[in-house]
């Protein structure tokens, strides 16, 4: 069940200077026994990033003064330093957990204090952002909140941190403190960065996967830079932000192709790690459904085929750019086409399926330009529960040549070839955007 916090205390006033940053520290030590039972680690926990900086758009990092709260380290204020200046400025991204059972959403976490951001808006203006015990309960007790809980989609960022208990509100800095303001597409001071190691597929940060493959590190080199991510259907618009420069597949990756993973390996969107068993939720393939072609390549209208790189979304293997290669008939190049199954009920459409991880075509327009044709979980749900999603479907009745022309755009928006990947524009009408299935 989730709870709610009960707040039996408050912060010191504002000071003028600090060497810290704006609060006063509150208590000299912390009860010892009362904070180990407060603050207790979750070493079942998934966790996306581990000992992460957190990097406001200035370039400053959060951190936090353990001293600044209570006597069990909660209560204390998020604060803003240059970055490596404080103690404080680790942060772990739990994905899934006992604090944490909601899927696409994450939990932050303090290194220092095991301490959970939180968002309570009973408190007084200026102080409804904190630190708090994961779960909600001041002494340790609690499972879920979600005043703790803010979407997340595997993303390094640019991202903003929205409470889920109030989606309209944003985490904002304020000088040298994170307070709140209503949510701003176009306010940097909403725009925040993970900074840092990747985290282990689950436990603590001690478990992560050091070692890979010669193979592995060189398929990463290869991948396209990391961009912001953002689940197509669960995201708002507003945390969409300006997409990194991508690098097209090197010719001698794309001759031989890039399997598949099975196991922890770098993944260039996420900043982090593929989780193998993420990966087999989000990327289930319907066995029931009807194909109307099997393991095909597709050719672009610039004469190039699509490819996927299972390494270069994030740790579901969503939010893969579809890259466009000379056509070499790899695994990657190999797609499904869909007509009938769980995540299409509609009659003359078609999903356009990767034969090699399961993912979707996908076009979502709220994405930064250049960025709004990815691979995602087919039915539109970044954990896979989705079921049917109109921007995954385009026209279809059976013919090798058509126009990958969405559904929910309702055949104003096509997509395109573009830079080394897939895009999306402006409907043309004229036969220049027309896709070829190669049998």
């Amino acid at each position: 069940m989730r709870s709610s916090i009960l707040v039996f205390c408050s912060l010191q006033s504002f000071v003028t200077a600090s060497p810290i940053g704006l609060f006063q520290r509150t208590v000299t030590e912390l009860d010892q026994a009362a904070f180990d039972e407060a603050q207790q680690p979750d070493t079942t926990a998934t966790k996306a990033f581990s000992g992460t900086q957190i990097k406001t758009s200035d370039g400053r990092c959060l951190f936090v003064d353990e001293l600044s709260g209570d006597f069990r380290a909660n209560l204390t204020p998020i604060q803003v330093a240059e970055c490596d200046s404080t103690d404080g400025q680790g942060w772990d991204v739990i994905t899934a957990g006992k604090h944490n059972d909601v899927e696409g959403s994450m939990l932050v976490v303090s290194t220092l204090t095991n301490a959970c951001f939180n968002f309570d808006p009973r408190r007084a203006s200026g102080n409804q952002v904190i630190l708090f015990s994961c779960g909600g309960r001041a002494d340790g007790g609690g499972a879920v909140t979600d005043s703790q809980l803010f979407p997340f989609d595997g993303s390094s960022g640019p991202l903003t941190f929205s409470p889920e208990n109030d989606a309209q509100s944003c985490f904002t800095v304020k000088g040298v403190i994170i307070d709140v303001a209503p949510c701003d597409a176009g306010n940097t001071d909403q725009q925040f960065t993970f900074d840092g190691a990747a985290g282990a597929a689950s436990g603590s940060s001690s478990t992560q996967t050091s070692a890979l493959s010669t193979e592995t590190e060189a398929v990463s080199a290869t991948s396209i830079a990391t961009i912001t991510a953002q689940d197509p259907s669960q995201t708002p618009a507003a945390t969409t932000s300006a997409v990194a420069s991508s690098s097209p597949i090197a010719t001698d990756v794309a001759n031989v192709g890039i399997p598949n993973p099975t196991e922890a390996v770098p993944v260039s969107r996420a900043g982090g790690v593929l989780v193998p068993t993420a990966v087999a939720e989000s990327q289930e393939r319907d066995d029931t459904a009807t194909r109307a072609f099997t393991s095909v390549s597709i050719q672009a209208p610039n004469g190039q085929c699509l490819f996927i790189d299972p390494t270069a979304g994030d740790f579901r293997e969503n939010l893969i750019p579809v890259s466009l290669v000379t056509c070499a008939g790899t695994p990657n190049e190999k797609f499904d086409f869909i007509t009938a199954g769980k995540h299409n009920n509609a009659q003359n459409s078609a999903l356009i399926v990767s034969s090699l991880t399961n993912g979707c075509i996908s076009f979502d327009g709220r994405r930064p330009a250049g960025d709004t044709v990815t691979l995602f979980s087919c039915g539109g749900r970044a954990a896979g529960e989705g079921e049917t999603n109109n921007a995954q479907l385009v026209p279809f009745t059976g013919e090798t040549s058509l126009v990958f022309a969405p559904e929910s755009e309702r055949n104003a928006t096509c997509i395109v070839s573009g830079d080394g990947r897939l895009d999306s524009a402006p409907c043309a009408n004229d036969g220049s955007q027309v896709f070829t299935i190669l049998t």
